[in-house]
C-alpha cells in the first residue's frame, strides 16, 4: 500500500476497463488510493448513485469526484439532454459526497447545450459546494467522429487529407477559451492535442482544481498511458503544482486494456499511484 501524501489521489473507474466499477473500488481499496473518480456510463451500476453508494461504503473508500457522461460513447446515458445531465451529476456528487464534477466542453453539434454551458456551468457552482471543473480536450479524426463511410467524414479527408483532424468542442478544446471558474487538467489530452501542459496549467491558475494524471506520446488517439511512460512533463508538472500550493485532487485516469491478466492490470495500476505519491507529496 503506498503511503498517503499531500494531494489526494484517486482512481478513475475508466482505468480498470474492461472491468466494472466495484473492481476499481477493490483495486482502490488494495493499492492504497484515497478515492475514487466515478465514471457515468453504459455500466448500469455507474448510474446508480444508491449502488455506487454502497460499493463505497463496503471498501471504505470515498467518491472524490464524478465524471458526467459527456463522452461520445455515453450520449444516451441519463437520457439525451446533456444540460439536464450535467445538473444530474452535479445531484450526484452531492449525494455521494464528492466534491467536483468533471465535465468536457460541449459538442459543436449540441448547439443550445453550447449556448448556455458556461451560464449553467456557473450557475450550477453558485447553488452547490461542489465544483465543476471542465477539462481540456483534443482535436478529433474526422473518422472517428462520422465513420469511415460516411460524406461528413469524406469531405473533410478531402479538404485536409486522410484523417483530417478538427474540434468537435464548442467555443474549442481548449476550456480556457471560455474562461470558467474552475478546470480539470489532463496530461494524455495535451499529448494528443500537441498542448505544452505547462502553457495549459499557467492559463487555468488558480481555477486549476482537478489533475487527470496520466501520459501520452502525442499519437493522435488519446493514449492514457502510465505516468512516467509517455512525453508528457508528468513529474515536472506535479513537482510545480505541490510548490504552488495545490490543495485540489489528482486521479489516475490511465488505459489498461492491454492488461494479459488481473495481476498485471494491478501492476499497472500500482505503479501509477506509486508515481503520483511520488511527485505530489
Amino acid at each position: 500500500m503506498a503511503p498517503k501524501g499531500l494531494v489526494a489521489v484517486g482512481l478513475s473507474t475508466a482505468s480498470v476497463y474492461p472491468q466494472n466499477t466495484e473492481a476499481a473500488f477493490r483495486y482502490a481499496a488494495e493499492l492504497g488510493y484515497d478515492g475514487i473518480e466515478l465514471m457515468v456510463w453504459a455500466e448500469s451500476v455507474s448510474q446508480e448513485v444508491d449502488a455506487v453508494a454502497s460499493l463505497s461504503r463496503k471498501y471504505s473508500i470515498p467518491v472524490q469526484a464524478i465524471h458526467a457522461p459527456c463522452l461520445l460513447i455515453s450520449q444516451r446515458v441519463w437520457g439525451a439532454d446533456p444540460a439536464a445531465k450535467l445538473e444530474r451529476s452535479v445531484q450526484a456528487a452531492e449525494k455521494l459526497g464528492a466534491s467536483t464534477v468533471v465535465v468536457h466542453p460541449p459538442f459543436r453539434w449540441q448547439r443550445k447545450y453550447a449556448d448556455g454551458f458556461a451560464d449553467q456551468v456557473a450557475d450550477l457552482e453558485m447553488g452547490s459546494d461542489v465544483v465543476v471543473a471542465v477539462e481540456n480536450m483534443f482535436p478529433m479524426r474526422a473518422d472517428r467522429l462520422f465513420g469511415r463511410k460516411e460524406g461528413s467524414a469524406a469531405r473533410l479527408r478531402k479538404r485536409g487529407g486522410p484523417g483530417a483532424a478538427l474540434s468537435a468542442f464548442a467555443p474549442s478544446y481548449d476550456p480556457t477559451d471560455s474562461g470558467h471558474a474552475h478546470y480539470t487538467l489532463d496530461l494524455s489530452h495535451t499529448a494528443t492535442a500537441g498542448t505544452d501542459a505547462f502553457e495549459m496549467m499557467d492559463r487555468m491558475g488558480a481555477g486549476l482544481a482537478h489533475l487527470h494524471l496520466a501520459d501520452g506520446r502525442g499519437a493522435s488517439v488519446d493514449e492514457h498511458l502510465i505516468p512516467g511512460h509517455g512525453e508528457q512533463p508528468c513529474a515536472e508538472v506535479c513537482t510545480e503544482l505541490v510548490r504552488r500550493g495545490f490543495r485540489g485532487q489528482a486521479v489516475i485516469e490511465i488505459n489498461t486494456q492491454n492488461a494479459r491478466t488481473l495481476p498485471e492490470r494491478a501492476s499497472m495500476l500500482g505503479q501509477a499511484l506509486a508515481f503520483a505519491r511520488r511527485y505530489l507529496g
